[in-house]
């Protein structure tokens, strides 16, 4: 990277720093503000673990569009949609699969989540 190209980087950088801290402000939100809103969503989501049920798991989330089965799904936040988590489950009261293997369609609150991904962040999917 030539030194010019570096300069420049490095003075957008700032700008970006310096307008994203004027625009909080403007807001009456200080970046502190929003570092703790994002440790308090991210410990909201943490508290979902491997073990817990389907309608534990509908508390802190939500739904999100695109590909998915009762099994394994791509859950967003109940505080922000970009916020998501994928989560397998194992279902309670009857068989994954119907009698032609396919995976059965319903999904029930006391479906035990077996497997949940860390927290990442996306835009959100329309169907």
């Amino acid at each position: 990277m030539s030194t010019r190209t570096a300069v420049l980087t490095g003075i957008v950088s700032v700008g970006l720093a310096i307008s994203t801290g004027m625009l909080a402000v403007a807001f009456g939100q200080s970046t502190d503000d929003h570092a703790t809103w994002v440790a308090d969503a991210l410990i909201r989501m943490q508290s979902i673990e491997s073990g817990m049920t389907r309608g534990e798991l509908l508390t802190v989330f939500t739904t999100e569009g695109g590909l998915s089965s009762p099994l394994a799904r791509t859950f967003v936040s109940r505080d922000c949609p970009y916020f998501k988590v994928d989560v397998e489950f194992r279902p309670v009261g009857r068989p994954s699969r119907g009698a032609d293997g396919r995976v059965t369609m319903i999904e029930d609150p006391r479906d035990v989540i077996i497997a949940i991904s860390r927290p990442y962040l996306q835009f959100s999917i329309l169907d």
